[in-house]
């Protein structure tokens, strides 16, 4: 799961990235002119990838991971003064999803630079920003297209192309997101690759004062009318995850928070972007795997290796709980628990597979 971080300048993009990262990546180095993104890969916190290491003692143990991209920003009075320096857009295309910092906190010195905080006006910035970057790809594309016409290259595809971009482009006119339109199978494959950043799945952290913390409500609702929102505490969960876990965690309690940034954020994002994941066990490695819901065993098998997928026979499969209660494959195996399963099989949150293959 790769996960962009974007937002207006000065929101604490850096800190959210620090917090969910425990990274120490200078923000006011950040802030003074740096352009690289900041990218960081984390384990996923998940309670029973550790239960089954216990279980099969492997030699070594492996988490999905997210891999956290932390755009800089442009600067003010600049042609770049929104959401992504030049340098980031390219990056920011092959993103999963994007995860949009609010500021909801007071500095003087940001008040007067940038403006008092208003996560709903910056919302409608980021979106304004982020359709018309996709206006300008597909009004492009569409000239392309056109003038090929006119040169006599017309064929079916180009024809449906465009048809699909006339679509867009309309939609995109009219202030709407490309995630919220319809498409055939067909179309989906014509605009693929322009990975269009209103096509994106997004999430929302609200980046707010400590000592305001778990008091936004009214506007924590008015935000969820347009997608979901997660809040955080951003320098305090910064400083969190510099400490070390007994620290932290007496730290946590004092504010109200139950677990960590990092694992309240990759949590939710697995649950509102649906994904899911299923593990492989052995003595060698215990690992877990990410996929997306709804993906069936070809498709996971593909996710270990492409061989996989292409020799596919059967999955050995069985669930996580089923083991848990049973307390070992053998007790899953004399309850009737343990199945082997075809290509078309939709993998469940859980599931333990062993793929059975033919290359």
């Amino acid at each position: 799961m790769n996960i962009g971080i974007v937002g207006l300048p000065k929101a604490g993009k850096t800190t959210i990235f620090n917090a969910l990262t425990g990274q120490e990546a200078e923000v006011a180095e950040y802030a003074s002119g740096k352009v690289e993104p900041n990218v960081a890969v984390v384990d996923v916190g998940d309670p029973r990838v550790d239960k089954l290491s216990e279980l099969y003692q492997p030699k070594r143990t492996i988490f999905a991971t997210t891999e956290f991209i932390d755009f800089v920003s442009g600067t003010q009075g600049t042609d770049t003064a929104g959401i992504f320096s030049g340098e980031g857009m390219t990056m920011v295309k092959n993103a999963d999803a994007l995860l949009l910092v609010l500021r909801n906190f007071s500095n003087p010195t940001l008040d007067e630079t940038w403006g008092t905080a208003s996560p709903l006006r910056d919302l409608e910035t980021i979106e304004a920003e982020l359709i018309l970057s996709d206006q300008m790809i597909a009004e492009r594309r569409l000239e392309r297209i056109e003038a090929d016409h006119k040169r006599g290259r017309k064929t079916p595809r180009s024809q449906a192309e465009e048809k699909v971009m006339h679509r867009l482009v309309e939609q995109l006119d009219q202030g709407g997101a490309v995630r919220d339109m319809e498409f055939t199978p067909d179309e989906l494959l014509l605009i693929s690759g322009f990975r269009f950043l209103t096509a994106k799945q997004v999430l929302l952290v609200l980046n707010s004062d400590e000592d305001q913390y778990g008091q936004h409500q009214p506007l924590v609702e008015k935000l969820q009318e347009r997608y979901p929102v997660i809040e955080f505490a951003g320098n305090f969960e910064m400083e969190l995850s510099r400490m070390d876990a007994d620290d932290a965690r007496a730290f946590m309690e004092d504010i109200g928070i139950s677990e960590s940034a990092r694992n309240r954020l990759t949590a939710f994002a697995y649950r509102m972007l649906g994904y899911i994941s299923f593990f492989t066990v052995g003595e060698d490695e215990v690992r877990a795997w990410t996929i997306r819901r709804g993906q069936n065993a070809q498709e996971a098998a593909g996710a270990i290796h492409s061989d996989l997928a292409k020799g596919f026979i059967r999955a050995e499969c069985f669930n996580y709980t089923d083991l848990l209660e049973s307390g070992s494959e053998q007790g899953v195996k004399q309850k009737g628990l343990f199945r082997l399963e075809g290509k078309e099989y939709p993998v469940k949150d859980g599931d333990i597979l062993n793929i059975r293959f033919n290359v």
